[in-house]
């Protein structure tokens, strides 16, 4: 890869050259916004939207940088970078999620991910950001570096949840998202879903944690620290 950097040398923001990205996301409307954005910053060499597919872009295409989402079908962005990370190193990845929760920061971290950034970036932000983290820098969302700085100065991983880790991760998506107050029509807007499927995963996680409406569960995200 003529273009990487491993010398020290800030080819892509002196502008020698603009980064080879592979975008994965379950969303392919989504990632067709994110090349419209990006425009010519970069050079999209693939596309992917899920962990197997990425896998096997990632490895054939071998980018200077991955665009990553958190969750994705096939074990999630984690598992995107523990297969790909264990045979290519010097891959790096951004994270590019709705979720702003501390564990999912936190868990692309230590999966190797050299920054994170939320979707309510704009696409000047982010074609900035992936040219610093092609670069070698680590760039997050300014409320979530302070996630980072506490997990990796703390003597102990944060204690698992039982509760949390029975829902799925878009359960979790869909509960952080009704725990602040978003309307089931907004929910689906947000993640590109239905309706009917933001139902569905309510009726799912209210199952799941005992809870009998939206205000139990609001509460009980609130006290998770998960809004």
């Amino acid at each position: 890869m003529g273009d990487t950097v491993g010398d020290g040398k800030s080819t892509f923001a002196e502008g020698a050259a603009v980064p080879r990205v592979v975008i994965v996301d379950d969303h392919r409307l989504f990632r067709s916004g994110v090349r419209g954005e990006l425009g010519d910053a970069v050079e999209v060499v693939g596309e992917a939207g899920d962990v197997d597919a990425a896998v096997r872009v990632i490895t054939e295409h071998h980018p200077d940088l991955v665009l990553l989402d958190v969750h994705l079908p096939g074990g999630g962005g984690v598992e995107v970078l523990r297969r790909v990370l264990a045979k290519h190193p010097d891959i790096r990845f951004l994270a590019l999620s709705v979720s702003d929760a501390a564990e999912d920061v936190i868990g692309v971290v230590r999966g190797g991910a050299r920054g994170y950034v939320t979707k309510t970036i704009s696409g000047k932000e982010l074609a900035d950001a992936i040219v610093r983290v092609a670069d070698g820098d680590a760039v997050f969302s300014p409320r979530l570096a302070g996630f980072v700085l506490d997990a990796f100065s703390a003597t102990d991983a944060p204690p698992m949840d039982p509760e949390l880790d029975r829902l799925t991760q878009r359960e979790r998506e869909v509960l952080r998202l009704i725990a602040r107050g978003y309307a089931y029509k907004e929910v689906a807007k947000e993640l590109f879903i239905s309706v009917k499927t933001v139902e569905t995963h309510v009726s799912s996680v209210l199952r799941k944690l005992q809870l009998s409406n939206r205000h139990e569960l609001s509460r009980w995200a609130t006290a998770r620290k998960l809004v």
